[in-house]
């Protein structure tokens, strides 16, 4: 596995490699690596003859300063992970590479429609930096596929958007979210939970299956279901953001008559802001 920091060194990389006739795929994540992230590797492995991993925490996309500053950063321990899985290239940039001007020059890339909802709302601006610094990350790696997680579902929906809107030449593939045996969603920020917050942390899921549950038995009152859960929540000792029953293609709220939903779920533990999802398929 190659490690490469600059620009000019993976253009170079992805030139022989497409000389070559290879067929490129890309995982782009913040660093701090679990399973869920290495099963991406792997889905993105069957789909190309090489792959590319990026590791960057990109200050852009963080509204909060002190979370900016506390985001675990593991890259030794990441880099052998993908050495593990047989990555081809894993690609570190510094925030210098990313935005050589400065982020408050650095020009963004905005998805209407989509930024502006869930954790758009709590987290305002977050979206405009996901955007942005995978716009540029794939246009700095060139592949024909790029691999993301359903449990960051609102990002995934945004990205598809994106790429689509800016008619950008690489195929967007979602892959189910990577579960503990418990049900706990996988992500970088469970370490933040205690040993009982992670015990606790598991009735995000099973809500989530209760409120699919009820829609599948017929109830279409979208709203109770999610005050319901909410309430729930806040009894068990989070401090939901929101529950929402949305349409899985748009995340416009549900109809009674739409039969693809989404139920999302964003709630915070202890220091932990969690989030999760499940989708609800009507015949």
């Amino acid at each position: 596995m190659k490690k490469i920091s600059t620009v000019a060194e993976l253009g170079q990389q992805i030139s022989t490699w497409k000389r070559a006739g290879k067929r490129i795929a890309f995982v782009p994540t913040m660093g701090n690596l679990h399973q869920g992230h290495l099963s991406l590797v792997s889905k993105a492995k069957k789909l190309a003859d090489k792959v590319i991993v990026s590791i960057f925490v990109n200050p852009l996309q963080f509204d909060d300063k002190t979370d900016l500053s506390v985001y675990p950063r593991t890259l030794d321990a990441d880099i052998q992970q993908l050495s593990e899985v047989e990555c081809d290239v894993v690609f570190t940039p510094t925030a210098e590479v990313m935005y050589p001007n400065g982020m408050e020059e650095q020009t963004r890339i905005i998805v209407p429609g989509v930024d502006d909802k869930l954790c758009g709302q709590a987290r305002p601006g977050h979206f405009d930096g996901v955007a942005t610094v995978v716009t540029k990350l794939l246009n700095m790696v060139q592949a024909d596929v790029a691999v993301f997680g359903e449990k960051d579902y609102q990002q995934l929906l945004l990205i598809k958007k994106m790429v689509a809107d800016l008619d950008l030449a690489v195929e967007i593939v979602g892959l189910p979210t990577f579960r503990e045996k418990s049900g706990l969603a996988m992500s970088s920020r469970n370490q933040y939970l205690t040993d009982p917050q992670r015990i606790q942390a598991v009735e995000i899921y099973r809500i989530l299956n209760a409120i699919k549950t009820e829609i599948e038995k017929g109830e279409a009152d979208f709203i109770t279901l999610e005050q319901q859960a909410i309430d729930e929540l806040k009894q068990l000792g989070f401090e939901p953001d929101y529950v929402d029953i949305r349409h899985a293609g748009s995340l416009e709220p549900a109809k009674s008559t739409d039969k693809m939903l989404r139920i999302l779920l964003a709630a915070r533990l202890g220091k932990a802001r969690l989030i999760d999802n499940i989708a609800c398929e009507l015949k």
